[in-house]
């Protein structure tokens, strides 16, 4: 048996505690990159919910311009089965 077999309990416990140091130090670095990708996905999706209400609104004032009494567009226009006349 080699010198590096018969370690002390010291050095058993240095190597430890270096191995936990460097493995720490991963993953304080993948929990920047995963707050990073929270961040600009929080961002992203603020983005699109601000999007999504300024359609909305753009939609109700074109809804609002339409005439009271106005009948109702046709649903053969938009109808995927035809009727047969």
């Amino acid at each position: 048996m080699g010198a590096m077999d018969q370690a002390s309990p010291i050095d058993q416990i240095a190597e430890r505690v270096e191995r936990l140091l460097v493995r720490h130090e991963e993953l304080r670095r993948t929990n920047a990159l995963l707050a990073e990708q929270v961040k600009s996905l929080t961002q992203e999706r603020d983005s699109l919910k601000s999007r999504l209400a300024a359609a909305r609104a753009r939609v109700d004032a074109l809804l609002d311009r339409l005439p009271q009494g106005a009948a109702p567009i046709p649903a053969a226009s938009t109808d995927m089965h035809p009727t047969s006349s």
